[in-house]
C-alpha cells in the first residue's frame, strides 16, 4: 500500500502500466529541461558568440524546446513535431550547433513516445526522424555527422523501448501477485465457509429429527450450530483485519480480543463440531507441535478441517473417520480417512473438486505432497507430507 497517496497501490500501479503520476511528469520535465538548457543552451549561446541577433532568436527557440516539453506525456506526437521544427530552425540559424544537438529536445521526446506511446507510433517517429539523415549529411557532416545522428536517435529509441519493456514486467508481476493473493483469500474463505456450512446443516436436519421426541439433544445440534457460527464470523473478521484497509480494521483493544488463528493446537474443537453431527470422529497426534511455523501449522489444520468437510458432504454412508497428525522433526504427516460405503469421487475424477485443488495448492506452496483417493476396501483417505520448514 502506498501510504502517501491514500490510495493502496495507485502509484505503483500507474507506474507498472505505462501511466506517470504528477510528481513523475514534473520530474520528467525538469530533468530534459535541465538536460536541453544545459547542453543545447550552452552550444547556442557559444556558436552565437559573434551573431548577436541569430543568438536571441536561436535561444529564443530552444526556450521553444523547453517550454513544449512540459506536455511531452500527454501529447507526444506534437511535441515530436514542435521541438523538431524548433531544433532545424536552431541549426539552420546557427550552423555551427551540429543537427544532432539541435534535435536533443526531439530525441529526448521520441525516447518517451517510445517508452509510452503505442509500438506502432513510435515506429513511425522514428522513421520520421530518420528522414533527417539527408540535412546532417549536407551540412558538412559528411558520413561521420550521419553516423552520429542516426546512432543519437537509434539510442533514444531503443532506451524508451528498453523502458517499456521494464514497466510491462513489473505489470505482469504485479498482475501475478494479485491473482496469487486473490487465489490465497479465495482458499481461505472456501476452507471457513464451505466447513461451517457443512456442519451447520447436518447439524440442522439432526435437530429437526429429534425436535419433538428429544429436546434436549436438539438443543445441543443448535448449540453447536452457534458455536461454529460464532467461529466462522471470527475467522472471517481475520481475513478482513488481513487483507482489508486500515480504516476499517478493528482497534487495538478488538485486536488483544481476538483469538489466535485455526491451528493445529485447535483439533480437538475442529474434531467435536463434527461429532455433534453424529460422525464418530477419532484423533490421534504424535510428536512435538510446538515450534511449527505458522504456515505449516495453518496449511496441516486447513488440510484436515478440508478432509473432515469432504467426509460430511461427499461420503455416503460414512459414520467413522480417522484423523492421524505425526511430527517426525523433518515433517508433518497428515492423515484423515474414513469408511465410507461408496468413496467419495472415482478415481476418473479424484482432485477435480475445489477442496482437493486448494488442498493440493496448499501443499504445493510449503514444498510437501498431497495423496488423496479412494481406499481399496471403501471410504476415502487424504494423507499429506508437510515439511517443517515450510518453503
Amino acid at each position: 500500500m502506498d501510504r502517501s497517496s491514500g490510495q493502496p497501490g495507485v502509484v505503483v500501479a500507474e507506474a507498472a502500466r505505462g501511466g506517470l503520476s504528477p510528481r513523475a511528469v514534473r520530474s520528467l520535465w525538469w530533468g530534459s529541461a535541465g538536460l536541453v538548457l544545459a547542453v543545447l543552451g550552452t552550444s547556442v549561446f557559444a556558436a552565437g558568440a559573434d551573431h548577436g541577433g541569430l543568438r536571441a532568436v536561436a535561444l529564443a527557440l530552444v526556450g521553444v524546446q523547453v517550454g513544449a516539453l512540459w506536455w511531452q506525456v500527454r501529447g507526444p506526437v506534437a511535441v515530436l513535431g514542435v521541438t523538431a521544427a524548433a531544433g532545424i530552425g536552431v541549426w539552420a540559424l546557427l550552423p555551427a550547433v551540429t543537427l544532432t544537438g539541435a534535435l536533443l529536445a526531439a530525441q529526448v521526446v521520441l525516447c518517451v513516445l517510445s517508452a509510452t506511446g503505442p509500438r506502432r507510433v513510435s515506429v513511425g517517429a522514428l522513421a520520421a526522424m530518420c528522414l533527417l539523415v539527408p540535412l546532417a549529411f549536407g551540412a558538412g557532416g559528411g558520413p561521420a555527422g550521419v553516423a552520429v545522428y542516426l546512432l543519437a536517435v537509434v539510442l533514444a529509441w531503443t532506451a524508451g523501448q528498453w523502458r517499456r519493456a521494464q514497466r510491462e514486467r513489473v505489470a505482469a508481476e504485479l498482475d501475478r501477485a494479485v491473482a496469487e493473493e486473490r487465489a490465497r483469500i479465495a482458499r481461505e474463505v472456501h476452507d471457513v465457509v464451505a466447513h461451517t456450512l457443512s456442519v451447520m446443516v447436518v447439524q440442522a436436519g439432526a435437530a429437526d429429527d429429534v425436535f419433538v421426541r428429544r429436546p434436549d439433544q436438539a438443543r445441543q445440534a443448535l448449540r453447536a450450530i452457534e458455536t461454529g457460527a460464532r467461529s466462522a464470523l471470527g475467522e472471517l473478521r481475520l481475513l478482513l483485519r488481513a487483507f482489508g484497509p486500515e480504516d476499517v480494521r478493528d482497534d487495538a483493544e478488538a485486536e488483544e480480543r481476538r483469538g489466535p488463528g485455526p491451528s493445529l493446537a485447535g483439533l480437538d474443537e475442529l474434531a467435536d463440531s463434527v461429532r455433534a453431527t453424529g460422525m464418530a470422529v477419532r484423533v490421534r497426534r504424535e510428536g512435538v507441535f510446538e515450534g511449527l511455523s505458522a504456515t505449516v501449522d495453518l496449511t496441516a489444520y486447513r488440510i484436515v478441517q478440508e478432509a473432515l468437510t469432504n467426509t460430511l458432504r461427499h461420503a455416503v454412508g460414512a459414520d467413522e473417520v480417522s484423523v492421524r497428525v505425526t511430527v517426525d522433526g523433518e515433517c508433518v504427516e497428515v492423515t484423515v480417512a474414513d469408511n465410507g460405503l461408496t468413496p467419495q469421487g472415482s478415481s476418473a475424477s479424484v482432485g477435480a473438486g475445489r477442496g482437493l485443488v486448494g488442498m493440493r495448492e496448499r501443499v504445493r506452496l510449503v514444498g510437501g505432497s498431497l495423496r488423496a483417493g479412494p481406499l481399496a476396501g471403501g471410504g476415502f483417505e487424504v494423507a499429506a507430507r508437510l515439511p517443517v520448514e515450510g518453503a
